[in-house]
């Protein structure tokens, strides 16, 4: 059984830096599939930063040059590094991964964690 467990979420001034892990457990499919997700009040789940099939890295737009994802192996951990956080960065922060490398191709992801609150104070 898969189990994904966030932290390292809280309460930060902008301009602030933050660093979540998202520890792996279970039978994944591979470490290099995981990646950031959040949600913001009143709106919908987005995708923050995840490694692709391609052997690269995609982000949103609005975290590009402030966010970084990061992945240890011996920990079975992947990191999300936040600098220069806004408030509009504010929301529960998920780590996922996909089920199959089929689910990966296609950007679907089957394992969720439970969340991790991120709010940003201006």
């Amino acid at each position: 059984q898969v189990q994904l467990v966030e932290s390292g979420g809280g309460l930060v001034q902008a301009g602030g830096s933050l660093r979540l892990s998202c520890s792996a457990s279970g039978s994944i499919f591979s470490i290099n599939a995981m990646g950031w997700f959040r949600q913001a009040p009143g709106k919908q789940r987005e995708l923050v930063a995840a490694f692709t099939s391609g052997g690269g890295m995609n982000s949103a737009d609005s975290v590009k040059g402030r966010f970084t994802i990061s992945r240890d192996y011996a920990k079975n951990t992947v990191y999300l590094q936040m600098n220069s956080l806004k408030p509009e960065d504010t929301g529960v922060y998920y780590c996922a991964v996909p089920k199959t490398a089929s689910n990966w191709y296609r950007n679907e992801y089957d394992y969720w964690g439970q969340g991790t609150q991120v709010t940003v104070s201006s």
